[in-house]
This record gives structure tokens, C-alpha cells and sequence, in this order.
């Protein structure tokens, strides 16, 4: 049996709640307009040192790793959105997730999903355990969390949806059981974007952020982002914020906080084209399985319409195609409209294969053991006209499955 005596740790206190709704929020939220100029849209301010009045008394910034307007303007916006009392942007989602793991002792125990981004799987596996943090991976944290808590646990890391396999968590079940244990909870969001999904509502402690995906949603920023209600938490990860200085710059704080104030249309349009897609794949012939939370027969759609607004699915899915590994690398060729690269949420779609390409660092049986074949294909949906991407998705099947049999016929002489 595991040991558990941690002391108990409650939810810190909701942030207040926000007078406005999210499609508000999103437009004027950490966008004051310029008291000098009027300017409704804040101006880029790149100087990386500022003026003082007299000796040790900044007029407003002293130097712009420790504190930036662009930046602070940024955390407002995103802190809004989540619902927190606090967010602190970096300088990339895997930077978020060093900062996070740095601010645990030597010694310390993590219990994560093992269905997670391969960034992240390898900053567990290959640098926290350099400065002495150890993560033990599960594939049921729901069933196993309760034996995996040790008196050195002191993190508990989601991904809800997880990438890619689209597995779902219940943070609240989750957090309740960590929370009698004194162990805080962390959920990488990243996948549905804070307007389907705000995790610090459903007990999570810190909720992260690859801001290079939904939330800028352009595909021309890297940046990440925490957001939690804890002052303790605050304390410490604005410290270490500004101490390993991996910190966004003044233009990539702006063009980031652009593209938040159009995050409820991206990110409504990108679910209606996820839905669209997914329920094409799930009706070929040629698919062996589909993973979306906003299907009906994902194992795990009640969670989503408890946990996502209004049910939504959000615009990433993954399938797996009759054919194996080739198959899936010939279809990801054969898209007119779906892109062949990494990453995720901007507003262009894209495809890939994860065993070859964002998860390949992961060992193979353990990447099959979190659902990661490599016959699975990963697609984030954009903002495309749904229809369009529907027949992109059919005609590249066509030519992978059908189309190799066909040839096959003529070739042996088969009508």
C-alpha cells in the first residue's frame, strides 16, 4: 500500500467572478487604452530598461526580464479567461513545464498521465530526474492515483484532452483525492484552449498553457503561460519567472494577446470542424478507430460534457487507418488542404503522425501502451469552411486505401 500522510490542502479561493462573458472578456481584458496617446490597441514597448526617479525607485518597470507592460497586459487577459487570480506567461509551453518542475525539491515525487505531449515526456524522463524529481507514469491516473501517492508526491499532471490519443480526466474526481494528500494538480489545457475549458474551476491548483497553439492561434509566437489563484504559488513562480529568465518578449506578448481577443471564434469554428471531420472518419469503411470527445462514442463523452462548455470536442482528433504505418504516412501526403507539420491550434489545419514525428522520442511499447500506434494520425482542425476539410479528409483515404487496391487489382489482371 502506498503511504500517505501528507496534510490535507484545500482549493485556494476562486479568483472573483467576471462581470462579463468570455467573448468580452477576450476583447478588453488586460487592454486598457493609453493614458498619454488614447491608443485603443496597446503600443509594443521594446525598451528593456526604464527610467528611474531617483536612486531605487523605478517609475513604473526597472528591467524588462523582471516585469514587461506588454506582458503584464497579456497575464491579465489570460488570468481573466481562466478564471484565476494569477498567470505568468514564458517563453514556451516546455518552459512553463521546467519552471513548474523547478519549483519542487530535490527528492520530490511526480504521478502524471502517460498519454502526454513528448515534450513533456522528456523533461520528465530525461531532466527532472537530473535535479531529482521522479515521475511515474499511468495510463488510469482516475483508477490509480490513490496507490501511486507516496509521502514524496507532490505533483499530480494532467493532459484532458490528452495529446494524441484524445483520452479525458476528471479533474475533480482527480484533484479531491490529491487534495486529501496534500498534493497540488496541475492540467495542461492546451489542447482545448481556456474557452472550452477552465480547470481551475474544477479543483485543479495551476492550469498551463502552450500559448503557440489556440490562444495565439496564428502559428507565429512560441510562448506558454500558468495560470492558478494561489499567492503562494504566485510567490514562488514569479521568482523563478525572473530567475531563469525564460521569458517571452515584448512583441511576441502582443501578437499573442492579438490573437486572444479572437479565441471564442477560432476555437467555436475549429470544434465545428473537428465534429465534421470526426464523424466523417468514424462513417469510412477505411478507419479502423476514432478519438474525439465531442463523438457520442468517445468512452469518455460524459466527462466532457461535464468538464467542456457546452460539450464541445475542440478542434483536435486523431484516428487510426486500415493500412498500418504506411498508410498513415501516404494519407498525411495526400491532403490539398491539410498541411503536413507539427504543432496545433493555429488557424490553418494540420496533420501528422505522432509515432514518427511529435512523440518519436517516446520508447515504442511505451508509446503503444498510451494508444500511440503507428498507425495513428493526428489532426488539428483550423477555420476552414468545415465542408471543405470533410472532402480533403475523404479524398486522401480514397487514395491511400482504396486507391492502392485498385491498382493491385489491375495489376494481377482482377476486374
Amino acid at each position: 500500500m502506498a503511504i500517505q500522510d501528507h496534510a490535507p490542502i484545500e482549493t485556494p479561493p476562486r479568483a472573483p467572478s467576471p462581470t462579463h462573458r468570455f467573448g468580452t472578456l477576450a476583447v478588453h481584458a488586460g487592454s486598457p487604452h493609453d493614458p498619454v496617446t488614447g491608443a485603443v490597441i496597446e503600443p509594443i514597448s521594446l525598451s528593456t530598461t526604464f527610467a528611474q526617479s531617483a536612486v531605487g525607485q523605478p517609475i513604473g518597470y526597472e528591467y524588462t526580464r523582471s516585469a514587461n507592460p506588454n506582458r503584464e497586459n497579456f497575464e491579465r487577459s489570460i488570468a481573466a479567461l481562466e478564471r484565476a487570480k494569477y498567470a505568468l506567461a514564458f517563453s514556451s509551453g516546455s518552459a512553463t513545464t521546467a519552471t513548474i518542475l523547478q519549483s519542487l525539491a530535490a527528492g520530490s515525487h511526480v504521478v502524471s498521465v502517460s498519454d502526454v505531449y513528448g515534450g513533456t515526456h522528456r523533461y520528465f524522463t530525461k531532466v527532472a530526474s537530473a535535479h531529482g524529481v521522479r515521475v511515474t507514469f499511468t495510463p488510469s491516473i482516475e483508477v490509480d492515483i490513490e496507490e501511486l501517492i507516496t509521502t514524496d508526491t507532490k505533483l499530480i499532471w494532467i493532459e484532458t484532452p490528452s495529446n494524441p490519443t484524445l483520452s479525458l480526466v476528471d479533474i475533480r474526481a482527480v484533484a479531491d483525492i490529491a487534495h486529501r494528500s496534500g498534493i497540488m494538480v496541475v492540467v495542461d489545457n492546451t489542447f482545448l484552449s481556456p474557452y472550452i475549458q477552465n480547470p481551475l474551476e474544477h479543483g485543479a491548483d495551476i492550469v498551463v498553457h502552450s500559448v503557440t497553439k489556440y490562444i495565439n492561434g496564428h502559428s507565429d509566437v512560441l510562448m506558454g503561460v500558468a495560470a492558478f489563484n494561489s499567492d503562494a504559488v504566485m510567490e514562488r513562480l514569479k521568482f523563478l519567472q525572473n530567475a531563469i529568465g525564460a521569458v517571452p518578449s515584448p512583441f511576441d506578448c502582443w501578437l499573442a494577446h492579438r490573437g486572444v481577443k479572437t479565441l471564442h471564434l477560432r476555437a467555436r469554428e475549429a470544434s465545428k470542424n473537428g465534429l465534421m471531420v470526426a464523424q466523417a472518419l468514424e462513417q469510412s469503411p477505411h478507419v479502423v478507430a476514432v478519438n474525439y470527445p465531442g463523438l457520442p462514442s468517445h468512452r469518455q463523452r460524459k466527462t466532457a460534457l461535464k468538464q467542456h462548455r457546452d460539450g464541445l470536442g475542440g478542434g483536435m482528433l486523431s484516428f487510426r487507418v486500415k493500412g498500418g504505418k504506411e498508410a498513415a504516412e501516404r494519407f498525411c501526403q495526400a491532403t490539398q488542404i491539410f498541411t503536413l507539420a507539427e504543432s496545433l491550434g493555429g488557424v490553418e489545419s494540420l496533420v501528422e503522425v505522432p509515432a514518427s514525428m511529435t512523440h518519436m522520442g517516446i520508447p515504442k511499447d511505451q508509446r503503444e501502451a498510451a494508444g500511440v500506434f503507428d498507425d495513428l494520425v493526428r489532426i488539428s482542425c483550423g477555420v476552414e469552411d468545415g465542408v471543405d476539410l470533410v472532402a480533403d479528409v475523404r479524398q486522401a483515404l480514397e487514395k491511400v486505401v482504396v486507391g492502392p487496391k485498385i491498382s493491385n487489382g489491375v495489376a494481377n489482371g482482377h476486374a
